[in-house]
């Protein structure tokens, strides 16, 4: 007889992770993340979400069959904690407030970067490519074009304004259960976290997750030192009692304080090598990345595809914009594109 074999965190099944709140995974698309957490609240007149899912049908499909097994319909969802402004996160409470009026909170410092998906005279893709290009990747923008032709860059009509902002101390009632917001830019501008500190939990959102680090620099709205960013609110969230780490992709863990640790050392790691590489001759983002290893596997960036390639450039990016900060190395800007030499101006 053949053993059973266990759901992994990304199997569409329904985890009571606290007294009263739910974890349910939600497929993606074509995603490498395979699932996002969405987690459903109880405690008050009707449930609250944070964040809700990629809007595609085979999501929608496993919420609503989630939220039956619980007694419930999308319709009985008062309000949406969205952690920051990404597809997975961000667009399945849209679609869901265009039909039954769910109410929608999002973080203030997404405003710029909302403010830009929402206009229809934009090209929030076309700024990725030039940022790409600015960071020595223009090979790659080819190689994207020619892959994305006949296909809409972009589509605005997705993308709506929250029904409020929440603002970094504010405290939501959500039941009896008292959530803190905490800013944490660094994987965007407006990333929040949610601290119920009387249950030790954190509402993690991609700021803190358990197995994989989240991406840095991939933005329409670009900040002057994202890594840096991310550092001090990884500080923000280490400062705070530890808690019961509820990550938006991954399963939880015991302990927030133990993986941001690791997050810190892993990226001082990061900046050691991406030093190196600039040491020994690769003077863009896009040559760092090509010489530094990616993902537990440790592949070249040319064994990834090309959506990864293009986080692998930004979050490269991401950390020599750190160490210029730091002025362990420094930056010429040549036909558009920035190149970086160490710190004793060499190239």
């Amino acid at each position: 007889m053949a053993a059973a074999v266990e759901p992994t965190w990304s199997d569409p099944v329904v985890e009571e992770v606290a007294d009263d709140v739910y974890r349910i995974p939600l497929p993606l698309p074509s995603d490498g993340l395979r699932a996002v957490n969405v987690y459903l609240i109880e405690g008050g007149d009707r449930p609250v979400c944070v964040d809700s899912g990629w809007a595609v049908q085979e999501s929608r499909e496993v919420l609503v069959d989630s939220l039956a097994g619980l007694g419930y319909e999308p319709g009985d969802i008062e309000r949406f904690l969205v952690t920051h402004i990404h597809r997975d996160h961000y667009t399945q409470a849209i679609d869901l407030r265009r039909e039954v009026q769910s109410k929608i909170s999002l973080g203030a410092g997404e405003r710029e970067g909302l403010e830009i998906l929402c206009d229809p005279d934009d090209q929030p893709s076309r700024r990725r490519w030039d940022n790409l290009i600015r960071n020595g990747a223009g090979e790659l923008v080819t190689q994207l074009d020619q892959a994305l032709l006949g296909q809409p860059m972009f589509t605005p009509s997705v993308w709506e304004m929250p029904d409020d902002w929440v603002l970094d101390g504010d405290v939501l009632e959500v039941g009896s259960r008292q959530l803190r917001v905490v800013e944490t830019p660094g994987h965007t501008r407006g990333h929040v976290v949610f601290h119920d500190a009387d249950s030790a939990l954190l509402f993690a959102g991609d700021h803190v997750l358990p197995t994989i680090t989240p991406s840095i620099g991939f933005e329409v709205a670009q900040p002057e030192n994202p890594l840096g960013d991310f550092l001090d609110s990884l500080a923000r969230v280490r400062a705070l009692p530890d808690a019961l780490l509820l990550p938006a992709h991954g399963p939880t863990a015991t302990s927030v304080h133990r993986r941001v640790d690791e997050l810190v050392a892993h990226h001082v790691i990061r900046l050691d090598q991406a030093l190196a590489a600039v040491r020994h001759g690769a003077d863009t983002s896009f040559e760092v990345a090509k010489v530094l290893r990616w993902t537990r596997r440790e592949r070249t960036m040319d064994e990834l595809d090309l959506f990864n390639q293009m986080l692998a450039v930004t979050e490269t990016g991401a950390h020599l914009r750190l160490l210029e900060a730091q002025g362990r190395v420094h930056s010429v800007i040549e036909d558009g594109v920035t190149h970086y030499l160490d710190g004793e101006g060499q190239m």
